[in-house]
């Protein structure tokens, strides 16, 4: 659970800032709080590569050990989010692999998802245009997904002779949207519109495409600002309550809760409420 590391503490050195990352095959900007993920090869509407999902996928792991970053926005450049996996540098060397590498390359790409999953960060995607594949399966692994009147949303892996299971979708998807909607973008690889999206769940609002990536960090930086270990845990217990009974969660949230009462953000929430002030957290 990611919190607050001060300078005294005998762990700070195990935790990293990552404000200065330079990425190599992404953009990555940093600002108050909030970083930003981008994906740019705009001139193929940002396909990734088998360097770009294992970038990802090293970047979202180490965020877990960083107290510096709050909230994540990703989104694309030039108008699109993410086509999916580069049709010449990964979908053509795959057909020529065995087994075995087939296996490490889909297991490399399912720990992406794992770890946008794992990481406590709020993830805030900004989705115009298109939005396909392992695109799509980037855009359902945050938390909050913002699109554009114009965004098309498309698990297409039936298009090119796969099973609709890829990246999890067939857990994720259906929790989102409901199992008769997954079934259907996944056995016909259709497109799901915005308007679409919106209505059922997977967009939590639209916004006109020169408004997306301002209202996306806008969020992202609300949520930066609010309490973080709190945000952590409220991740993690989403994640874990899909597979409990009703009452084994409850009684996580009871210990969840329980554990939040005990940080100083609690106290700084009741003693700015005693004051009629607005609190200002510090994730510990």
């Amino acid at each position: 659970m990611k919190h607050y590391i001060g300078a005294g503490n005998p762990m700070h050195a195990q935790f990293e800032p990552k404000a200065a990352y330079a990425a190599q095959h992404f953009a990555w900007s940093f600002a108050d709080g909030v970083g930003t993920i981008t994906l740019n090869r705009p001139e193929r509407k940002n396909p990734l590569t088998f360097d770009s999902y294992a970038e990802l996928r090293d970047l979202f792991r180490a965020l877990q050990y960083a107290t510096d970053v709050k909230a994540i926005v990703i989104t694309g450049a030039g108008g699109n989010f993410c086509s999916g996996g580069d049709v010449h540098e990964i979908i053509g060397p795959l057909t020529q692999m065995r087994m075995p590498a087939l296996l490490e390359f889909t297991r490399m790409t399912g720990d992406l998802i794992k770890t946008m999953r794992q990481c406590p960060q709020p993830i805030v995607g900004a989705i115009d245009g298109i939005c396909a594949g392992a695109g799509a399966m980037i855009a359902l692994a945050c938390d909050l997904r913002y699109g554009t009147p114009a965004t098309r949303t498309a698990f297409l892996f039936t298009r090119v002779g796969l099973a609709g299971a890829d990246m999890g979708a067939c857990a994720l998807l259906p929790r989102m949207i409901g199992q008769g909607r997954a079934s259907e973008l996944l056995f016909t690889g259709r497109a799901m519109t915005a308007t679409e999206g919106h209505a059922w769940g997977f967009f939590n609002a639209l916004h006109e495409s020169d408004a997306l990536l301002a209202a996306a960090t806008a969020v992202a930086r609300d949520l930066a600002d609010g309490p973080t270990f709190a945000h952590g845990m409220t991740k993690t217990m989403l994640s874990q309550e899909w597979s409990m009974t009703i009452e084994q969660a409850i009684e996580a949230e009871a210990q969840a809760q329980a554990i939040c009462m005990q940080t100083e953000d609690f106290k700084r929430a009741y003693e700015a409420f005693a004051a009629k002030r607005k609190p200002v957290f510090g994730g510990d």
